[in-house]
């Protein structure tokens, strides 16, 4: 933990994982940061006690580049960073969709990519952060990544080729339960609930699940059916669900939102 850490372009994902660092016992002294507005980084200046540099400054000092800006600004800052980068800097990315073959081809030869997706739990330790190699990252270039994000949450290493299947199930993934939640609270007032109760009811019932699908071992599949009794209200309620074509409907989405990683990782824009 005595390396020295830059986060690029520190938006709320990037200040998340600098906190979750800081309290999992990283020096705010070794955590630099880096921000498109002065007073962003004086922000983070007086929050965390982190020291705010230039991104050129960032390469040349420390040890591992976490690069936080949207995808679109990447290539920019590639750019700007490839004169001051030495070939032995780690480089972990967390733009979504974009390859690490994006950044060893604007990086001095041999560099080590990291390619992260993380997702907006960070902000409360509880991301799921999926990590894949670049061409010249090793075990140990992994196991500082997986230490870094560690700190917000779990990891999980999978193949690069998968990592658009993780963009659509995993990174995009809290959008889809606050997407359910929505649709469950406006259900509750539909049947006379004021919405602070419908929406207490729903979020509990949903943090409940969630521990026992993490915590019980169990299959949804059987989870589900220890909910759902002959005749019941749950089984009525499941096959509006089918009649409607939900499981069809959510299959679909991630297939689009696969697909949009890899326009992305293509370059197209639109």
């Amino acid at each position: 933990m005595s390396q020295k850490v830059a986060v690029l372009g520190t938006g709320k994902i990037g200040e998340a994982l600098l906190s979750g660092m800081i309290r999992a016992g990283w020096a705010p002294a070794d955590l630099l940061v880096t921000a498109r507005r002065p007073e962003r980084a004086e922000e983070l200046r007086t929050r965390h006690g982190v020291t705010p540099v230039s991104n050129p400054e960032a390469a040349k000092t420390a040890d591992t580049l976490i690069l936080t800006v949207k995808p679109q600004d990447m290539g920019t800052l590639l750019d700007e960073l490839a004169p001051h980068v030495p070939a032995d800097r780690l480089i972990i990315s967390g733009a979504a969709g974009i390859p690490t073959s994006f950044f060893e081809e604007r990086l001095p030869a041999g560099t080590p990519v990291v390619r992260v997706m993380t997702n907006t739990p960070a902000l409360v330790d509880e991301a799921m952060s999926v990590i894949s190699a670049g061409s010249h990252a090793t075990e140990q270039h992994l196991a500082h990544a997986e230490e870094i994000f560690g700190a917000v949450g779990k990891t999980l290493r999978v193949p690069e080729s998968q990592q658009d299947a993780c963009t659509a199930l995993s990174g995009s993934g809290p959008a889809y339960f606050f997407y359910l939640v929505e649709a469950m609270t406006d259900a509750g007032i539909l049947l006379g609930l004021p919405r602070d109760k419908a929406h207490d009811l729903i979020v509990q019932s949903a943090i409940g699940a969630a521990v026992m699908l993490r915590d019980s071992g169990e299959h949804p599949v059987k989870l589900r059916e220890n909910v759902t009794s002959p005749a019941g209200t749950t089984i009525n309620a499941i096959r509006e669900l089918e009649n409607h074509g939900v499981r069809a409907a959510l299959i679909a989405a991630l297939e689009a939102a696969r697909d949009r990683s890899r326009e992305l990782a293509s370059g197209k824009k639109d």
